[in-house]
């Protein structure tokens, strides 16, 4: 069946709700679903319960560790993008329909909902605050003191580096066996970078899981997680987009195939 917002026109309202809500109860969602569950409670469950153990290191590895263990579970279902901006990436790039990338963004906040449920839970039958319960923030409320324009910046280039990875290491030609490799490491490197600056986001799903259980200055810092990690996605899509295009340029009726810039005879 196709999409009814796909590449076949577009349907009414109606008939794209109905659309999401099937793919709501797909399989592809049912991974997604479990998938972002894993990294809210494997990457936040390890800042909040053993963060003082194994430090923002320990941290960032969980993250990366997520995505690489869920990469290779479920990639082969969803394609493994836990991430409301990582689809709304590939929805850009053209690599997925806006019905599916909307199916995809609902269940990864159900998912992270229920994975901070579920850690909030832990702490509280272990007798422990939630505190910021690693929620992302600038400000007062950045790791290191960091304002939010730094904020901007960190979140924005992340994603968008974030992307790019995602976007190459599953390309047509690419080395499709090691893009989990890659893109748990580039996660990985890119909470260590921005730990000290915001907690890292670049996952708005993430972000609004945390922040709906702080509340007050979370929620009030949250648009910031939501904006910046998917505006960094829509531009690395359109790059994506551009280097793409240029390598599939057709001389003469035939297809290029070697990529454009290869070095010249």
């Amino acid at each position: 069946m196709s999409c009814c917002c796909g590449s076949n026109g577009p349907g009414t309202i109606g008939d794209i709700v109905k659309e999401v809500m099937i793919m709501c109860c797909s399989k592809k969602c049912l991974a997604e679903f479990i998938g972002t569950f894993w990294l809210v409670l494997g990457g936040c469950g390890t800042a909040v319960l053993a963060g003082e153990k194994v430090g923002w290191l320990g941290v960032a590895l969980a993250f990366g560790l997520t995505v690489l263990t869920m990469a290779y579970a479920i990639g082969p279902i969803s394609g493994c993008h836990l991430n409301p901006a990582v689809s709304i990436g590939c929805f850009t790039a053209g690599r997925m329909k806006f019905c599916e990338c909307v199916a995809y963004i609902i269940v990864q906040i159900l998912g992270a909902i229920l994975a901070a449920y579920v850690l909030s839970q832990i702490l509280v039958h272990g007798g422990k605050e939630l505190g910021d319960f690693a929620a992302n923030g600038y400000g007062d409320h950045s790791p290191g003191g960091f304002d939010k324009t730094a904020a901007i910046l960190a979140e924005g280039i992340g994603t968008f580096i974030f992307l790019i990875v995602i976007l190459g290491a599953t390309a047509r030609k690419a080395f499709a066996g090691l893009a989990g490799v890659a893109i748990g490491l580039c996660l990985t490197l890119i909470h260590l970078i921005t730990i000290p600056v915001t907690n890292t986001s670049v996952n708005p799903a993430r972000s609004i899981s945390q922040a709906v259980f702080v509340k007050d200055w979370a929620i009030d810092q949250l648009p910031l997680f939501i904006i910046v990690p998917i505006c960094g996605a829509i531009v690395a899509g359109i790059v994506w987009r551009f280097f793409e295009a240029g390598c599939s340029d057709k001389i003469e009726g035939e297809a290029k195939e070697e990529c454009c810039c290869k070095k010249a005879d």
